[in-house]
């Protein structure tokens, strides 16, 4: 496992980051201690939740996630760093979501007393908050910075076009800046590639994608696209619905088959290539795995051991170049 620089950033991470949302949901405490134990010993040191997790996302359910890993990091906290986000809803009152000061003030102090911490290495905004000028949601997260609540700030789900004003306003006022961007990214949803991986190479900005195995559809395990078995992803409530809206698609499907025929004859499995292929693009720090099950990072994790060949790499582009476009028009 290497550690990487995030971004221009003197802060190390892990090139794999454990992502959390499965905890408290897909898995009950017991399971989610296992998922890090088992992380921990393979070299994983970078951790990433949300106060809205775990999924699918309610009022009743927020905190949960951030609970059973403040509970595990007990003891061990300066071994880890730990990411997490807010922005969406978490309660039933008209200020229980979006990238308000009154919003962001209240949520890291609830995420801090949930994880069981004085600070947070990486805070973030989870998506952009129309409602909500720009620079009230920077000032409140420099105040953050400046309180020592926050070591680091990022942004998640953001355009290249939101992410540059940011930066532009951060630097007019000379307040902490992001410097760390968690956008979707696998071979089958490249679309970052056009503006916001140029901006955050050219930036120095880390990048940490979540989704690297389209949420287990790179897995190949889906034999064909009849209703997908409960307890996976893709069953998952309304965040079922939106992955399935991502990737249960015929296009997606056939996709799959053709990287699973042209990648995996020698033995190597479909999810370490998936991976591997997100590592070793150009500007990606970390990417971001889960597990429902802990015996399933045996393969995730082994992906960081694989180099893919020009063979692999140009079986991985076709793949992405044959699926159709939106807006394509």
């Amino acid at each position: 496992m290497k550690t990487k620089r995030l971004g221009r950033t003197g802060l190390k991470v892990s090139e794999i980051c454990l992502g959390t949302m499965t905890f408290g949901h897909q898995c009950d405490e017991r399971t989610s201690f296992a998922i890090m134990d088992k992380a921990a010993e393979k070299g994983v040191t970078f951790l990433d939740t949300a106060d809205v997790y775990p999924v699918p996302p309610t009022p009743e359910s927020a905190g949960r996630t951030e609970e059973i890993v403040g509970r595990w990091l007990k003891g061990r906290r300066d071994r880890f760093v730990l990411a997490t986000k807010c922005r969406m809803r978490v309660g039933h009152g008209p200020n229980d979501e979006g990238l308000s000061r009154h919003h962001i003030l209240k949520a890291v102090d609830d995420s801090l007393r949930r994880l069981q911490t004085d600070y947070l290495d990486l805070y973030q905004t989870h998506s952009p908050d129309p409602d909500t000028p720009l620079d009230e949601t920077l000032r409140a997260l420099e105040d953050l910075v400046r309180q020592g609540k926050a070591r680091y700030l990022g942004c998640s789900n953001y355009p290249a076009w939101q992410v540059a004003l940011t930066l532009g306003i951060s630097e007019k006022h000379s307040w902490a800046r992001f410097d760390c961007v968690q956008p979707r990214y696998n071979l089958l949803y490249r679309e970052i590639e056009n503006e916001l991986l140029p901006l955050c190479r050219d930036q120095g900005i880390g990048v940490i994608p979540y989704n690297p195995l389209a949420g287990g559809f790179l897995s190949g395990k889906y034999p064909t696209l009849e209703a997908p078995s409960p307890g996976t992803r893709f069953s998952l409530g309304k965040t079922g619905e939106l992955y399935r809206k991502r990737y249960w698609q015929q296009a997606q499907f056939e996709a799959v088959q053709e990287l699973k025929r042209a990648l995996t004859p020698s033995g190597r499995s479909l999810v370490q290539i998936a991976i591997a292929w997100v590592l070793a693009q150009p500007g990606i720090t970390s990417a971001i795995v889960g597990a429902s099950k802990p015996e399933q990072l045996d393969d995730t994790l082994a992906a960081v051991t694989l180099t893919l060949t020009p063979e692999d790499l140009e079986a991985c582009n076709e793949a992405w170049y044959r699926l159709p476009r939106e807006n394509s028009h």
